[in-house]
């Protein structure tokens, strides 16, 4: 490896030993940068480069006091990570789930900065949350939260600083809960500084479908530079949030045959095409779980989740979209997919594969669609979302896809066109990386030492 390089990482290591995640991101980009790195060894290394590019600009830790509806005060751990500003104002989503810390919230900022070069947009990189569990809790409960989260997080965006969106646990009536409470604290309508609200008060068309509609016209485009495509072609799924739910709509009209999802407690497998309208009313409105598919269609199975594999990998399938969060994709699961002849893998969510199950799928002839680039559907939709903000103007549903199709399809273009410059056989994650890191590079030698 080149020196530089391998000290940059040995120093990531060393400065941040306790964020998995976080070195987990660091080392993927790192390693499949090396032919840019070694190509300007001496300016990256005479700038620091890499030193900085691995360092958030900003990290914003809070505590979040709310009271619950028994009376009873909690109090939550809240973050924000501005990790780059380099092309434009901080962009990320907002986490709330219990696993969330320091180091996922470093992994998802890292992660962010690069997604967001890719969509060619001007947007930095920014990630944050909380430790707060939404799940069982009243809506009245999760309003309390959401405003004691922003009075504190107003300080630190704005629509021209940092603009945040939702992610896992933060969905529109999250989004509506905390632009409330920022507009009340800024006694000011910002329409642009949160991204994912509702179409009656600022949002766009079509943000909730953009990242699974986004991820699978990378896949079109990835298995079209192949030779195959997605008609007829049998799909799993993990996960059944809004990634998943929308993934599987726009498969099913492009041909495909979704036969499982799953949640976090195990999968539900159709062998005659998952009933997409069924899993809608059980997760987008009852918000219950994946097994209440059987009420529905009791011929259907559903096989209950038990250790850290994921039982939605067992089913033979010809492509494989894991939409759920990070690191769920394994090497044992990874090699139940290639044993059952997949060709193809699309990552939906953050990162879901380890680097495991990614080198062994690759090694095995598999398609990687990394999440850099097949994911970045919904925060470039945030991004149109701002544009027609800052313009007082909406776009219709068909005119948000047909530009969200366009980023979608220059981003693979991105992808491929950097995997062949530097013979990289189709490597379309070396390849995401080096386009996105390319970009910021550029932009940053250009600043000056910031």
């Amino acid at each position: 490896m080149n020196e530089y390089l391998k000290t940059v990482i040995e120093q990531t290591e060393c400065r941040n030993e306790k964020e998995p995640e976080f070195l987990q991101a660091v080392h993927e980009v790192l390693t499949t940068i090396e032919p840019v790195v070694e190509q300007n060894k001496d300016l990256y290394k005479s700038v620091a480069l890499l030193e900085r590019m691995t360092e958030p600009e900003r990290v914003i830790l809070f505590r979040v006091p709310w009271t619950n509806d028994k009376g009873e005060v909690v109090v939550n751990r809240g973050y924000r990570i501005q990790f780059s500003s380099l092309i434009g104002p901080y962009k990320g989503g907002l986490r709330f789930h219990p696993s969330v810390n320091l180091s996922i919230m470093k992994f998802l900022g890292f992660e962010q900065i690069f997604k967001n070069a890719l969509t060619g947009l001007p947007i930095g990189g920014a990630k944050g949350g909380s430790d707060f569990d939404p799940k069982g809790k009243s809506d009245n409960e999760i309003m309390r939260f959401c405003q004691s989260f922003m009075t504190e997080l107003y300080r630190h965006i704005g629509q021209d600083v940092d603009v945040p969106a939702g992610d896992i646990g933060v969905g529109g009536r999250e989004i509506g809960y905390l632009f409330g409470q920022y507009k009340r604290i800024r006694n000011a309508y910002e329409g642009g500084v949160l991204t994912g609200k509702d179409i009656v008060y600022g949002g766009s068309l079509a943000r909730k479908e953009a990242t699974g509609y986004g991820l699978m016209f990378f896949m079109r485009e990835m298995l079209g530079a192949h030779n195959t495509c997605i008609m007829g072609k049998t799909i799993t799924i993990s996960g059944s949030g809004n990634v998943a739910i929308y993934a599987c709509e726009k498969a099913q009209a492009m041909g495909g045959k979704v036969v499982a999802m799953s949640d976090s407690n195990g999968c539900i497998y159709d062998e005659n095409g998952i009933d997409l309208d069924c899993v809608k009313e059980i997760k987008e409105v009852k918000r219950g779980r994946i097994k209440e598919y059987l009420e529905c269609h009791p011929n259907a199975k559903y096989i209950e989740k038990s250790g850290v594999e994921n039982p939605v990998w067992t089913i033979k399938t010809d492509i494989a979209l894991p939409c759920a969060t990070q690191n769920e994709l394994i090497l044992e699961d990874a090699k139940n997919l290639v044993s059952n002849g997949v060709i193809a893998v699309g990552e939906g969510a953050n990162m879901p594969c380890s680097e495991e199950a990614t080198k062994y799928l690759q090694e095995n002839g598999v398609l990687v669609a990394p999440a850099k680039a097949s994911n970045a559907g919904g925060v470039a939709t945030s991004a149109i979302e701002m544009s027609q903000n800052s313009m007082r103007y909406y776009y219709t549903f068909e005119e948000v896809e047909a530009k969200l199709d366009c980023i979608m399809t220059n981003i693979f273009k991105a992808c491929k066109e950097a995997s062949d410059e530097y013979g990289l056989n189709n490597n379309y994650v070396a390849g995401a990386n080096i386009a996105a890191f390319k970009k910021l590079a550029g932009a940053m030698v250009a600043q000056g030492i910031v």
